[in-house]
């Protein structure tokens, strides 16, 4: 289309070792490194400017603006809206998209899976639809590899990941006759594990995957200080995001994140309350 294309992030946060296979991904640059100028913005799975980080400077110098996403939102950041909150992935749309533009290689075809894949929990998750298949199946006609995708992403977790899961689930806390399960990390453990931010997004899933368990609750703190949160629902009937927009975050209805203003005690106070709150109906933190 007679276009240079980069490829920023929102954060300065370090790509996660298991996501180093993806073709292209050296080519990658944080959004403060990038100094050139901006004719189109395409902002992919984000959908506000709020959660674009450090990339919303070269929005606002962009003439024209576009979204790609799949999470529900009011109001639009884009003059150029491709929203699909029925979507299991926002891979998903790019890859429309690139079927428009008859631009499939093997390359866009194994970025395409691997987020399919990991936002589908290998098409475990309640997103899940009968297009994701249909794409998925496409995707592996043009040269995805769904074994390497396996193997690099979901056989390849750090040593400081897998202590930092033993800290948790040695401090989890069941309630609700092991409906609701929530546990935390702060920054010493990271310290102390030699961890980073990564090597704990996968925990949440550790939590959700006990039996018996409808909501799960993970609290970390960074060594900045910050809380986030997340959190994840495994009936049909939890809905999460509304817990997280409480507290200034979003996501979907069974998977959802915030980040939490005050210390971690406050956190721990505060957060597993209003779950019983919202997705028990009781009140008073107690069930």
């Amino acid at each position: 289309m007679g276009k240079t294309a980069h490829c920023v992030l929102a954060k300065d946060d370090p790509i996660e070792a298991n996501l180093m296979f993806l073709p292209g991904v050296d080519e990658i640059k944080v959004a403060s490194e990038y100094q050139g100028p901006v004719s189109v913005f395409i902002a992919v799975d984000v959908p506000t400017v709020e959660r674009i980080g450090l990339a919303a400077v070269l929005q606002a110098k962009a003439s024209v603006r576009f979204t790609i996403d799949h999470h529900a939102t009011e109001g639009a950041m884009s003059e150029y809206n491709y929203v699909d909150p029925e979507s299991p992935s926002a891979s998903m749309l790019v890859w429309e998209v690139c079927k428009h533009l008859d631009s499939l290689t093997p390359q866009v075809a194994q970025c395409a899976l691997t987020g399919l894949v990991t936002d589908t929990g290998r098409f475990s998750y309640q997103n899940t639809n009968s297009q994701a298949f249909v794409n998925a199946s496409e995707m592996m006609d043009a040269g995805a590899n769904p074994t390497q995708i396996s193997r690099e992403f979901f056989q390849s977790r750090s040593l400081a990941s897998m202590k930092l899961e033993s800290i948790v689930l040695d401090r989890m806390e069941l309630l609700c006759e092991g409906a609701f399960v929530y546990s935390y990390l702060d920054k010493e453990d990271f310290d102390a594990c030699g961890a980073i931010k990564a090597d704990a997004e996968a925990l949440i899933d550790t939590l959700r995957n006990i039996r018996g368990v409808r909501v799960a609750l993970i609290l970390k703190q960074t060594v900045a200080g910050e809380v986030r949160g997340s959190l994840r629902a495994k009936d049909d009937d939890t809905d999460v995001a509304h817990v997280a927009r409480y507290f200034g975050g979003g996501g979907h209805k069974a998977a959802a994140g915030f980040t939490f203003k005050g210390s971690l005690e406050a956190a721990l106070d505060e957060v597993p309350t209003e779950v019983l709150k919202q997705c028990f109906s009781i009140s008073g933190g107690d069930c």
